[in-house]
Parts: structure tokens; sequence; C-alpha cells
């Protein structure tokens, strides 16, 4: 009984285990069940989450986006505005402000310069290229309109001439050398306005071999450990590279620009970059040690080859120092220094001033043409290649002067006054290096952008050649300086406009200004009685002759002794003009001194 009762418990202990196993088995099942819902809910749950963040994400990013882009967009159409703008000035005075620009024009030009393919890589970082996105057609009418709005009312303005192929022109390549954050080596130019230097491989306009070079010593710093220069710390050794290669020629000249005067391993370095690029025919050190904004220094060591190159313009040979001005553009240049000449109207009989002359080219190529040339120039290094440049075409009627331009004219000027007044001899023709005299039928000028300065002009005057070609770069200050000659006796004949600086704002011209003859000028009735002036004081007033002889002489004349020596010259004087106040006045006379300046004064100003 007891077994059979042990029995029965046993049974029903293993059907209790059993439904409690069943039942442990159905709430995992259940757990599980409700695990995978609340998994799948919860995925599903995420699931919208991430959508709902993902769109609000994308939404911010594209708001930032389209943000980022309307001020790009914005900036870049400021400075197009800018840009047509300057084009647009008319008075050279006028701030880039006060020109407005439609939005509509803006807008449609700025599609044009998205669209154009040819646009560079770097254009927005550089800043070098003013019309990048215009097309070159488009950028020679900006030119044209840019230098008729400025010479067009003192001359015709002729079609501007352009390049055929306005890519890699420039001779002449300057790249600054810095470290960029990760410490990697670069170089190229400085960012517009700033001291920040933008990494540049390749450039539109400059010349091609010289980029690769540049290219190339950059990788060759690190092997060499040349470190590159620091403007802030003053640290470091290597500054610029400056690459100049001969159009016709094809010598190339590289100058490294040194914060110290010593290159570790020199010989090496050159070896392996001579290596990289043969046609390299000659390195120059130039040592800059001082903190400023000039790229060469006074100091140069040649390390290879003869340190300068020599190319051909117009027929002649010319030598090129790393100092010398030589245009950038020796295509067009032919062009300009062409029409130059054929502006001069030489016979072979003319004295010419080829004052700026630099290295001599203008001067040189006129040479053949003319009875004998006067070149000036303050830069001692220009002015010792364009000694060299004359042995070398055999040029024997060329004279070369080391001084500053317009003190030299001043000084011709004062020269040939001395010699119609005291008969003095030519200087020159004792075989003394003296100033030569003032007797010179055509002037060639081509200042810096800045133009001439008034005491230069004037001796342009006093000197009186029949014809002045004004070679200029900048169409305002020449405008500025064509005001001045025309006023004084020169009439502007024809201007004409070449473009030797494709893809920027620069444009370089030459006119022809003549003496003006008597049947040139237009004769206008004037009521002299209400003017109170004569015809002989409409060249001059009583005060500029005052200030002339003041200037000149250093002596003070009252109006009274300008009117009595105009009347012993037979100028018109006005009937009651310095009469004395009273009948028994006593009319002091003027000192001899003094009638001499006031009739030099006249003849200065054309009145006698």
């Amino acid at each position: 009984m007891a077994d059979k009762n042990a029995m029965n418990n046993k049974s029903a202990m293993r059907n209790k285990s059993k439904v409690k196993n069943k039942d442990i088995a159905k709430n995992k099942a259940a757990g599980k069940k409700k695990y995978a819902v609340d998994k799948t809910m919860k995925q599903e749950a995420e699931k919208r989450t991430a959508g709902k963040m993902g769109k609000k994400k994308y939404a911010v990013d594209k708001t930032v986006k389209q943000e980022a882009e309307k001020r790009t967009i914005g900036k870049m159409e400021k400075k197009y505005a800018v840009t047509k703008a300057f084009t647009e000035k008319t008075d050279h005075g006028k701030s880039v402000k006060e020109k407005k620009v439609s939005g509509k024009n803006t807008s449609e030009k700025m599609i044009t310069k998205k669209q154009n393919a040819d646009m560079c890589q770097y254009a927005k970082k550089c800043g070098g290229c003013d019309y990048q996105g215009l097309s070159y057609e488009k950028q020679l009418k900006e030119k044209q309109e840019y230098v008729r709005k400025n010479v067009g009312e003192f001359c015709k303005v002729l079609p501007i001439i352009g390049m055929e192929h306005p890519y890699h022109y420039r001779n002449k390549v300057h790249a600054v050398f810095d470290i960029a954050k990760g410490g990697s080596v670069i170089s190229g130019v400085y960012k517009a306005g700033t001291h920040d230097v933008v990494n540049i491989d390749s450039c539109q306009i400059e010349d091609e071999t010289a980029d690769a070079i540049i290219h190339d010593i950059r990788g060759l710093l690190r092997s060499f450990k040349i470190k590159t220069y620091d403007e802030d710390t003053g640290y470091g050794l290597l500054r610029h590279v400056l690459v100049r290669r001969g159009f016709h020629s094809g010598e190339v000249m590289v100058v490294l620009v040194l914060g110290s005067p010593i290159l570790p391993s020199k010989n090496n370095f050159v070896k392996a970059l001579r290596k990289l690029h043969p046609e390299i025919t000659t390195v120059v050190l130039n040592v800059n040690d001082k903190k400023t904004s000039m790229v060469l220094g006074e100091k140069e060591t040649v390390i290879y080859g003869k340190g300068y190159i020599e190319d051909t313009l117009c027929g002649c040979t010319f030598r090129i120092s790393p100092k010398s001005f030589y245009q950038v553009n020796p295509v067009q240049t032919e062009i300009l220094y062409t029409k130059a000449i054929e502006y001069a109207g030489l016979t072979g009989k003319e004295r010419i001033v080829d004052a700026y002359c630099g290295i001599g080219t203008i001067g040189l190529i006129a040479a053949s043409k003319a009875k004998e040339v006067i070149s000036v120039e303050l830069n001692r290094d220009a002015v010792r290649d364009a000694v060299t440049n004359a042995k070398r075409n055999d040029i024997k009627n060329v004279q070369f002067y080391n001084a500053d331009a317009g003190q030299f004219m001043v000084e011709m000027a004062e020269y040939r006054a001395d010699q119609k007044k005291n008969q003095v001899p030519d200087a020159t023709k004792s075989g003394k290096k003296a100033t030569p005299d003032g007797n010179v039928d055509v002037v060639f000028m081509d200042p810096p952008r800045a133009g001439s300065d008034e005491a230069f002009l004037s001796s342009v005057i006093r000197l009186a050649p029949k014809r002045v070609v004004y070679i200029s770069c900048n169409p305002e200050t020449l405008a500025r300086d064509l005001k001045y000659l025309t006023k004084h006796g020169y009439q502007a004949k024809e201007c004409q406009p070449v473009d030797l600086f494709p893809w920027t704002k620069h444009v370089e011209t030459v006119v022809l200004l003549s003496q003006q003859k008597p049947d040139d000028t237009i004769e206008i009735d004037l009521d002299l009685d209400e003017l109170d002036a004569t015809s002989a004081e409409l060249k001059a007033t009583y005060q500029e002759i005052k200030d002339y002889v003041l200037k000149e002489f250093g002596l003070k004349v009252s109006s009274l002794y300008i009117s009595q020596v105009k009347r012993k010259c037979g100028i018109e004087v006005g009937e009651n003009y310095n009469l004395p106040k009273s009948e028994n006045a006593r009319v002091p006379q003027c000192p001899k001194e003094k009638e001499d300046a006031i009739k030099a004064a006249l003849k200065y100003f054309a009145m006698i």
C-alpha cells in the first residue's frame, strides 16, 4: 500500500513537473514572441527616427549648402561688379564705388563665368587674372572701351591688337615659397591683398617650362634639407624663385632668392636640377636678408652659367639679367615697338631721346633709322646690359646715361637754354660724358604705371621735339599726362592699344603727339572786355608767370613788371591794366634781372 501511494505521488509529481515545464516553455515562447515583436517595433521606431533625423539633417545640410552657395555667388558677383566698374571708369580720379552695375547683367555674366570650361582652378584664390571666365573677345572689348573712355577725348583710338594664342605668354615667372599647415612645401603667389601663399602647380598665363622648373625645385628641397623662409620669424633659407626664358633663344635663367648667402650643397643642387631640366642655361643666387616686400636683394652670385640670358626682339639681340626690365610678352612687344617706331616717322636724320630706356630696347631698335639716340635709365644693371646690347648688335650711334629720366630731361632743357643765350658748345663733342644739348627731334617715353611727373613733362615742352611717342601701361595716368602736353603746345594724333596682358585688366597703349602748328589752331570769337584778358594772357595768366619765375629763378615779380615786359615784347596788354592810380604817381621800372626772367617765362609759355 505504501509502495502504491509512493508510486502515485511520483506520478503526480511528474505530471506537475510536465505542466510546469510546459508552462515555462509557453512563457519562453511567449517571451521570444514578445521580444521579437518588441525588437521589430524598436527597429521600426529606429527607422522612423533615423528617417526623420536624416530628413532633418539633409534639410539642414541642404540649407547650409544653399546659404554657402548664395554667399559664394554674392562674393563672385561683387568681385565681377568691381572689375566691370573699374573698366567703365572715365575720370581717373573717381572711385570704383561711384559706378553701378545692374544685377541682371551681372547675373548673366556670372552664368557665363560658371559655364566657361577654361576657368582657371586657382581663379578664386589667386586673384591675379581679373577676366577669368570671360571670353577673350569680351576681354578685348572691355579693354578697348577702357582706353577709349580715358584717351578718346584727346585723339582717335584704333582697334586693340589682341593675341592669336593668349596663353602661357609670360616669359618671366616669380614664385614665393612657404610651408603649408601639414608641413609640406608649397610655392605660388600671394593671395590678393594678403601674404597667404596660394599653392600653384601650373598657370594659364605663365611659361610652362618655368612652372615645371619651380614645381621640381619644390620637390628637391626636402632631399637637400633646405627650409623655406618664414616671414614672421625670419628663419629659413629659400624665399623666392624667379625664372626667365628667352622666347626665341630658349635660354633659361633660374634665380634662387635666399635669406642668407650660403646654399648648402649648391653644386649638387644645381646638378640635380639640371638633370631634371637640361634646358637651364644659368643659375644665380640672390641674397635678400631684409624684411621687405621686394623680391630681389642687392647681392648676386652666379653658381652656374654666364649669369644672364639673351633673346631677340625686332631683329636685335638683348642681354637680360635678373634685375633688368624686359617686357614679359615678347610676341606682343614686337607689335607695340614696331608701331612706336612707325609713329616716330624716322628718316635717318633725327636725334632721339629714349627716356626710361631699360636695357635699351626701343632706342636700339630705332637706331638704324635715326642719326643719334640718347638713352636714359635709372637702373644701373639695366644700363650695363644696354651698353652690352649696343656692342652685341654693333650699334654705335647710341649714348647711354645712368640717371633719373625726369632730372636728365630738365638738365637737357636748361643746357639748351644756355646754349641759345650764351652760345655754349656741345659738351658731347669734346668727348666728355656730360649732359647733351637739347636739340631733339623725337622723344620716346615709356614711364612706369604712375606716369611721368610735371618736371619731366615740362622739360619735354622746353625741349620742343617735333614728335613725342608715349608708351603707357596705364590709360588713366596716360590721360593725365596727355592733358598737360596738349595744353602746352602738343596735339595727340592717334592711339594704338595692344594687349600684352591677356586675362588681366592691364593694357598697353602707344600714342603719337606732334607739335601743334598754326594751321591746327581753331579760331574762336571772344569778348576780351568781358574776360578782362588779352589773347596773349589766355596762354598764361599773370599768376602762372609769377609762379614760373619764382620756381626757375627764385625771383618775385609783380603784375606791373610783367605788363611792362609784355609791352616791350609787343604783347597786347589791357588798356587800363596795371596803370598807376594817380596821374602824377611815380611808376617803378622792372630791373634787368627780373625782365630777363619774365622774358624766359613768356618764351616758356610760347607767348613770344
